[in-house]
Parts: structure tokens; sequence; C-alpha cells
């Protein structure tokens, strides 16, 4: 339980660091997302899930 958090943690360090270092990229970025297909989109965050999955298992499987 302690991974989830410490996981929810870094996700907010993050976004922290996004919004403190490059708030008009992040508005600009913002403001393409509706121009983007939903299907990009989709298979883009399919895709980021994946690769987060694969990391999980690499840092379990070889640094644990």
């Amino acid at each position: 339980m302690s991974d989830f958090f410490t996981g929810i943690a870094f996700f907010l360090v993050i976004k922290g660091l996004v919004y403190a270092l490059a708030p008009r990229l992040l508005k600009e970025m913002a403001a393409m997302i509706p121009s983007i297909p939903e299907d990009i989109l989709r298979r883009f965050g399919v895709g980021a899930i994946a690769v987060g999955v694969f990391l999980i298992w690499l840092i379990r499987v070889y640094l644990a």
C-alpha cells in the first residue's frame, strides 16, 4: 500500500513541476487537445499505461 501512495506522491511532484516550470507550454498543450482525434488520445493513453506497467515490472524484477 505504501507503493501506491509513493506513486501518487511522485505523480503530484511531476505534475507540480510542469505547472511551476512550464505553465505556458501546459496551456498551449491543453488548447491543442480538442483538435486531436479521440482515437489518437486513446492510443497514447494505452501506450503510456503499457510503458508504465513495463517500467514497474522492470523495477520489481531487477531492482527489488
